[in-house]
């Protein structure tokens, strides 16, 4: 097989897992090394469909996301799109992301892994009194699902009550919005308590 064949294959699997979702260097080491080797060529191609590619040596992550308007230039059709989250599921990606920024400050292991039961307590602050156990331990489980479907956590293998937190939650939930947090978990507890939503 020529060079020039084995390059193209290499660009079209990296676009492929780019636009499926994010890129993990400890999950996608292959596809992760080609994406390096192949990174102009990759912010090209994505350019021309309107996107940019936002990549993270350090922490080992890679995504796409639309590509802001510079001023004067028509807006393209959306190509990524928008994910409109549930408010229990938004409320959990607050929590853990400080429980995150927590971890990091604490300069203890650079994985975040929490059981079900911690992910349970988080989340019980904010629920009214006298909410069921079983009921919760299940929402909190979809919820989970979802964030999960996200590329925000994974199950890990072996203990399927345990999740591991991917840093890239750190690149959708930045320290400016941090800033507001304890704001922020004032309000959600007030809707939760005031509406008496079940998370």
């Amino acid at each position: 097989m020529d060079e020039p064949n084995i390059h193209g294959q290499a660009l079209s699997r990296v676009l492929i897992a780019l636009v499926k979702g994010i890129v993990y260097r400890d999950t996608d080491g292959e596809i992760w090394q080609a994406l390096l080797n192949l990174q102009v060529r990759v912010r090209d191609y994505v350019a021309a469909l309107g996107l940019e590619l936002l990549l993270d040596e350090a922490e080992g992550y890679a995504w796409l996301r639309n590509r802001p308007v510079s001023e004067g230039e028509t807006e393209l059709p959306r190509l990524v799109t928008r994910r409109q989250l549930s408010f229990p599921v938004s409320l959990l990606l607050a929590l853990l992301r400080r429980k995150l920024a927590e971890s990091d400050a604490g300069g203890g292991d650079v994985r975040l892994i929490l059981s079900r039961d911690e992910v349970v307590e988080l989340i019980r602050l904010f629920l009214p009194a006298g909410t069921n156990e079983a009921r919760i331990v299940d929402q909190v489980d979809t919820h989970l699902n979802k964030i999960v479907e996200l590329g925000f956590v994974r199950r890990l293998s072996g203990q399927e009550n345990h999740i591991e937190v991917r840093r890239i939650l750190k690149a959708f939930v930045d320290a400016q919005w941090l800033a507001d947090f304890e704001l922020r978990l004032a309000a959600y507890r007030t809707h939760a308590l005031g509406k008496g939503e079940q998370v």
